[in-house]
């Protein structure tokens, strides 16, 4: 693995500690023209973080962020402090969200200015969110705000973009190349074409030709993913697909129902024991194609779905904890370099973060240090 260091100059790759922990990093904190015209003046996402409510016995809502506060990703001390508060806790870079739309760029306010200024001297690679860009933020998926735009001349175009980000030097690289995701590979028309453009471009800039990953991200992007042009795929947490039924609505559930025994809210929120993901996504097989490791720390999407949200009770450090220590373990286990992702860094609006929160504190950090460092997080 090769990431680079707060210094300028990178480690030599057997320097850095393996497994690397990659966070994913959303860059939404931070009002934007378009959002304005959609959602409102002045509209981000702690918007609906503040307003979330309970929505049954026990349901930890809002979640109200502590030592960061409600922060602003312009503001050049935030994105600082976020890097020292990362390294601190023993994750290896930021994955950053990237939105292209036909060459047309989102929320790039942020890592514009980490690229232009050098700071934070902390590692990161992108993840392109090619969906269409839909009232989903708030459930409404059935309306699009922006729609994606595939062509071979945008493949070059994003390709050559994309060339010129490698060259930072505090991009992640493994055996010196760079390494770029896709959340929804089946998006792309010809993803062949696609990744072969990526390559040959960033070749002939010279920055090395790139590792392509296709993010596990829903149902649809399951399988070996190298006869599409990608080199390994990431597991991505939740893992909708395996889930099954939520246990609140099995038939006891469904017959306390009909005698009004049970809460309303249920009907519609789909709810898990968090133990139950952990479960289920620990004990998947190793596919016969590479794939990187992917947990949670928590998961609910109340706050932008308060009446169809899902929702993994039960979180804590302490299960979390034990969830990655499980999965830098079978990262290990594999041949070649090898990677943890953590969803996510900073996802407030669907309860998903490592940031720290005014019940929780730095516990989840805490408890992603002591995993790395090899030990077993004590408290709860």
């Amino acid at each position: 693995m090769e990431v680079v260091s707060r210094s300028e100059e990178r480690l030599p790759a057997d320097s850095v500690p393996s497994p690397t922990v990659l966070a994913f990093f959303l860059p939404q904190f931070h009002p934007i023209p378009e959002n304005d015209r959609w959602w409102g003046d002045g509209f981000t996402d702690w918007r609906s973080v503040a307003l979330a409510r309970p929505r049954f016995r026990g349901h930890q809502q809002p979640h109200v962020p502590a030592d960061l506060g409600f922060y602003d990703l312009r503001v050049p001390e935030v994105r600082q402090r976020q890097a020292e508060m990362a390294e601190a806790a023993g994750i290896g870079g930021f994955v950053w969200y990237h939105y292209w739309f036909g060459g047309r760029r989102l929320l790039e306010r942020p890592f514009d200015e980490v690229r232009r200024s050098g700071e934070p001297r902390f590692p990161y690679l992108l993840c392109w969110a090619n969906e269409p860009w839909t009232r989903a933020w708030d459930g409404k998926t059935g309306v699009t705000l922006m729609d994606q735009i595939y062509s071979p001349d945008d493949d070059v175009a994003h390709g050559r973009w994309l060339a010129e980000v490698f060259a930072d030097q505090r991009y992640v690289r493994l055996e010196g190349r760079p390494v770029f995701l896709v959340y929804r590979a089946s998006e792309l028309p010809d993803p062949k074409r696609t990744t072969d453009i990526w390559r040959q471009e960033a070749t002939r800039a010279g920055v090395g030709e790139p590792l392509i990953f296709r993010v596990e991200s829903a149902a649809g992007e399951m399988g070996d993913p190298r006869p599409l042009g990608f080199d390994a795929a990431v597991e991505f947490a939740p893992a909708w697909a395996e889930l099954g039924r939520p246990l609140r609505r099995s038939r006891p559930w469904f017959w306390a129902r009909r005698l009004g025994l049970t809460e309303p809210a249920f009907g519609k929120l789909r709810v898990y024991p968090y133990e139950y993901l952990m479960s289920r996504m620990s004990q998947r097989h190793s596919p016969a194609y590479p794939r990187f490791p992917g947990v949670t720390p928590r998961w609910d999407n109340t706050a932008r779905r308060p009446e169809t949200g899902t929702v993994f009770t039960g979180s804590t450090p302490r299960l979390y904890g034990q969830w990655l220590a499980d999965a830098l373990t079978r990262s290990r286990a594999m041949s070649g370099p090898s990677l943890v992702f953590v969803n996510a860094w900073n996802e407030w609006g669907e309860g998903n973060h490592l940031e720290p929160d005014e019940i929780h504190g730095l516990a989840y950090l805490d408890a992603t240090r002591t995993a790395v460092n090899g030990g077993a997080y004590e408290h709860t």
